[in-house]
């Protein structure tokens, strides 16, 4: 019972602070993986030790980067894999060949380290981790940017050469007993295994699938998805090979599968929790004490680390990878950080004796604070990088307004301020219309001959230059509905006599251009009465009944939305409102119903 009661409460410590602590870093911009290493800290034997072993947490935390790379695999297929083997094999080797090669350098030349340590340095340093790479590029949508593809090939390759640097350390560390025989059946052994894995994924998992499938449930799908993925990884750890890269090679084999976008489906919620304890975990194991001790050691050897793989990888991401600088530049930041393999590779040097206690500590916190580091970089980065609004090329006759005395002001002509000049023009209605995009302007221009001109409506003289004293109404169609509000406090002010009408993004924005005065039109409410309507004829009701349904619905929420303009700064009056509003409109469509039968 002790023992169960300990696991309960490391759960809910767990849960708990990943709740409390990474929607608070995605807040501050920090993103979701930098406020799992800080929760790990947080909760780990540094701080407030609610966690007493987090070994036993990290070991069961790898089965995050295992489903990982098992979804990157089902993503892949070998034909893809090979359409990117320049990428992967090429620009991922340059990339780990000459971070290794500098890294093992510094370690060898200025920090006095024995050759052999000196190599599992530099090569162990040179990976990045696929983990938390992946994590922040897709955080950031930029998994499909060239230089998300890029970093994809070389994390790629990366895990693919995990397997032989593993191997590598015994032999480094001469206590691999050396007799070829031993050697020999270590080969063999995991050559068995991947040709087992090969043939099941091509020829066994297949029928099952399709087996399991036909039951129809759910939760046997989602135990099946589970058994390939941590039965594959538990044969791979038996053979000695890397659990992440037998599940990436099972998912490999199953990606040309017709039931690949299944898998992805059971599998991507574990990840997602998986993913988030491993880094929680990477926290909890970080000597925090050792970074109070030693700040500018721990603090320097991180900064060094960086700027060594930093320049690698934006030199082979320009050069070999194809990259502009500022790509380049992008893709050294997101993985200049260490990786989670460092992680096993140190670890096992450390077991055999080439690492000392002390040194193994402090590259682990040393890996750990580039992580950490790696949000704040990409921050910086892109404020440094973001492009300045340069000014656009206006040619002069889009400049020279013409108003000939408008009735109507149209501002904006996007997709909602083309219809309505359109029909203006189609009811010979004089109007003139602004916009701030060249290509808007010249693509208006050159279908219809709009009279559409470059122009800010906020700046009094191109009202002055419209002529807008002369017009009657203001059509507010911009994009930005702070834009239209603007504007109509602006031109309400100056010429009190026009009327306005705006379009809305939502409800609030409706209640604030009532406040002002203006007609505002709600730019999906139409539309998704039209496809409502059209759903429910599709579901049996005759055209009359389902056009009634919407008549009830839109004339409902229309007289709801003016109750509630009345309390709208009211947020609690405002909840009130909108449930007694839901348990109304049911009432009355009941009523429909019950008239209807004639009862």
């Amino acid at each position: 019972m002790p023992h169960e009661s300990s696991l309960l409460q490391a759960m809910v410590v767990l849960l708990l602070a990943a709740v409390l602590v990474v929607p608070l870093a995605k807040r501050l911009q920090l993103g979701a993986v930098l406020g799992y290493l800080i929760a790990g800290v947080a909760i780990g034997p540094a701080a407030l030790e609610l966690i007493h072993n987090p070994e036993n947490i990290a070991h069961f935390s790898e089965f995050g980067v295992v489903l990982l790379l098992f979804i990157i695999g089902l993503e892949l297929s070998p034909k893809r894999l090979w359409l990117m083997r320049r990428a992967v094999f090429g620009v991922g080797l340059a990339q780990v060949a000459l971070s290794g090669l500098l890294i093992g350098g510094v370690a060898y030349f200025s920090f006095d380290q024995p050759i052999r340590t000196a190599i599992v340095l530099g090569l162990g340093l040179a990976l990045s981790s696929t983990a938390f790479g992946l994590q922040i590029l897709a955080e950031r949508k930029q998994l499909g940017s060239p230089h998300g593809r890029l970093a994809f090939a070389i994390l790629l390759f990366q895990d693919i050469a995990a397997i032989p640097l593993i191997a590598l350390v015994p032999l480094l560390s001469g206590n691999s007993g050396a007799d070829g025989a031993e050697t020999g059946t270590s080969v063999l052994r995991i050559l068995l295994c991947i040709a087992a894995v090969v043939v099941g994924g091509r020829y066994l998992l297949r029928p099952v699938f399709r087996m399991v499938a036909r039951t129809g449930l759910q939760d046997v799908s989602t135990a099946t998805a589970l058994l390939v993925v941590i039965g594959t990884a538990w044969l791979m750890d038996m053979a000695g090979v890397s659990m992440a890269l037998g599940a990436f090679l099972a998912g490999l084999l199953l990606a040309d599968s017709e039931y690949r976008h299944e898998l992805e489906s059971q599998i991507e919620p574990f990840k997602g929790l998986l993913l988030g304890l491993f880094f929680i975990s990477v926290g909890m194991t970080a000597d925090v004490h050792l970074l109070l001790q030693e700040p500018l050691t721990v603090l320097g050897l991180s900064a060094l680390l960086m700027i060594i793989k930093l320049p690698v990888l934006a030199l082979v991401g320009k050069t070999l990878g194809g990259l502009d600088r500022s790509s380049a530049l992008k893709l050294g930041i997101v993985l200049a950080a260490g990786g989670e393999f460092a992680f096993v590779i140190f670890q096992i040097a450390r077991q055999q004796q080439l690492f000392s206690a002390e040194l193994h500590s402090m590259l682990i916190l040393a890996i750990t604070v580039s992580m950490a580091l790696t949000p704040f970089l990409i921050i910086l980065i892109a404020k440094v990088l973001q492009p300045k609004a340069q000014p656009q090329s206006v040619p002069p006759e889009y400049e020279e307004i013409e108003s000939d005395q408008p009735r109507v002001v149209i501002v904006g002509m996007g997709r909602m301020g083309q219809i309505v000049a359109r029909i203006l023009r189609a009811q010979r209605v004089p109007f003139v219309a602004l916009d701030l995009s060249v290509d808007t302007i010249e693509l208006s221009r050159s279908i219809d001959s709009m009279p559409v001109f470059y122009g800010d409506p906020l700046r009094p003289e191109i009202l002055r230059a419209v002529d807008a004293d002369k017009a009657e109404y203001f059509v507010l169609a911009a994009d930005d509905p702070e834009t239209n509000i603007k504007i109509t406090e602006l031109v309400s002010r100056l010429y009190p006599h026009i009327k306005f009408i705006a379009r809305a993004r939502s409800r609030f924005h409706v209640h604030r251009l009532l406040e002002l005065g203006a007609t505002p039109i709600r730019e999906t409410f139409h539309s998704s009465l039209e496809m409502s309507r059209i759903a429910l004829m599709g579901l049996g009701l005759s055209e009359a009944r389902a056009q009634a349904r919407i008549s009830r619905f839109q004339q409902h929420d229309e007289e709801l939305l003016a109750q509630q303009h009345q309390v709208f700064n009211d947020r609690e009056a405002l909840l009130q409102s909108a449930r007694d509003a839901h348990d109304e409109l049911q009432a009355l469509f009941d009523a429909d119903v019950i008239e209807e039968r004639g009862l």
